[in-house]
């Protein structure tokens, strides 16, 4: 049997079928649009958390206080934490390929100016906040490079905070009262947005110093660090860890690289849409066992053509591939269209959606192509076999 004729004659026998072709196809496109759905809101969350850590930039190190170690013993451990001081923030900031050093702590706080108040986020920081953070200044200027024991009563506004303390009032040069003290404003953040729920324009900065005497602290609760560009990270981690230990006598900190962060981030991510994919997977099982039940049915029905095709001289293995080419066929069909309308709706999705984390995963989406294909072949199989076994005076005699 020619390769045309038998390319003929699988697609005369699925248009023959019409409704029971467009069931296995649809079995199938519901597999693989599941598979491309879910796999696009995984990686869609995977690139929306990978760049809210990413927003601050990548040459960041930051250090906070205390080491965990474990020992020996099942379930013992000690935690030896000694606080960050002004002073290890100001030695940091002489490292070779140092730019800028922020330390930071945080609190919370009633701020009133004239009848208005509210509590909102204070931020006791360094005056490098907008090169390290990158966060940008709209109106006025951030804080000064003053020392960190003699700072002036100087305040920052984030974008939401100026809204709800002045409306359309200009702020700068203004006065505000934080606790128990008087600040006069000298800036206001470019809006920056949120960072996994964290509202970054609803705070106010303040000098390092002053948040600290104003929430009783005597240490800071992380030191960030900004590097150059062309700096090795793991070189700064090994800079940083050194001088520490020289001021601590010992490793009672932990330095966190942002690359590091990120690294293990994306792993975990991964993990995630994996997991999501194989949960869309069932879907294509469902879809295999309804082509293996459909090809089983079609084989019974066409015992007599069988019987018929053998008698004219058709081998065994030109009924298998007929067969199985039937059930290639139907999957591969199934498998584009499931592809073509989800990408559609996942293109439609971002246009009038935009905030909605989508993003195709085309890694994937070929992955479920390919399982569609794999199907169609597995499930075809041992109905072809059944068919390519038929005795044909056995089959001829069904009719």
């Amino acid at each position: 049997m020619a390769l045309t004729d038998m390319v003929r004659y699988t697609l005369g026998a699925i248009f023959a079928h019409r409704l029971r072709s467009f069931l296995t196809i649809l079995g199938i496109m519901v597999g693989i649009g599941a598979v491309v759905l879910l796999t696009s809101i995984g990686e869609g969350v995977r690139l929306y958390v990978l760049s809210e850590f990413t927003q601050f930039g990548t040459n960041l190190v930051a250090v906070v206080p205390g080491k965990t170690t474990t020992l020996g013993i099942s379930g013992a451990s000690i935690s030896t934490v000694r606080p960050l001081s002004l002073d290890d923030a100001q030695a940091l900031s002489r490292l070779d390929d140092i730019i800028d050093v922020v330390p930071v702590i945080q609190g919370n706080a009633r701020i009133e100016y004239a009848a208005r108040q509210r509590r909102a986020l204070v931020l006791g920081v360094g005056a490098g906040v907008p090169e390290v953070w990158k966060m940008p200044v709209n109106s006025g200027r951030f804080l000064p490079r003053d020392s960190f024991t003699s700072s002036r009563a100087y305040a920052v506004l984030g974008a939401k905070m100026r809204n709800e303390l002045f409306g359309d009032e200009n702020p700068l040069g203004k006065r505000i009262r934080i606790g128990n003290d008087r600040y006069r404003i000298i800036g206001v953040m470019a809006a920056k947005g949120q960072m996994l729920g964290f509202d970054l324009d609803d705070t106010i900065f303040l000098p390092i110093d002053k948040a600290m005497e104003m929430f009783d602290r005597e240490s800071v609760m992380e030191i960030d660090i900004l590097y150059e560009a062309g700096a090795s990270s793991a070189r700064m981690e090994k800079n940083v860890t050194r001088l520490m230990i020289a001021r601590h006598g010992r490793e009672d900190f932990t330095v966190i690289t942002q690359d590091k962060m990120l690294e293990v981030l994306d792993t975990i991510l991964n993990v995630l849409t994996l997991g999501v994919a194989a949960i869309g997977s069932i879907s294509l099982i469902v879809g295999a066992v309804g082509i293996v039940t459909i090809m089983t049915i079609a084989v019974t029905e066409r015992t007599a053509e069988v019987g018929l095709l053998r008698a004219l001289g058709a081998k065994r293995s030109h009924i298998m591939y007929l067969f199985l080419g039937e059930a290639v066929v139907l999957s591969s069909i199934g498998g584009v269209a499931g592809i073509v309308v989800t990408v559609l709706q996942v293109v439609l999705a971002k246009l009038f959606l935009p905030d909605l984390p989508l993003q195709i995963a085309w890694y994937y989406v070929g992955l479920a192509f390919g399982l569609a294909f794999v199907i169609g072949v597995v499930s075809g199989i041992l109905p072809a076999m059944r068919a390519a076994a038929m005795h044909p005076l056995e089959a001829l005699r069904t009719e």
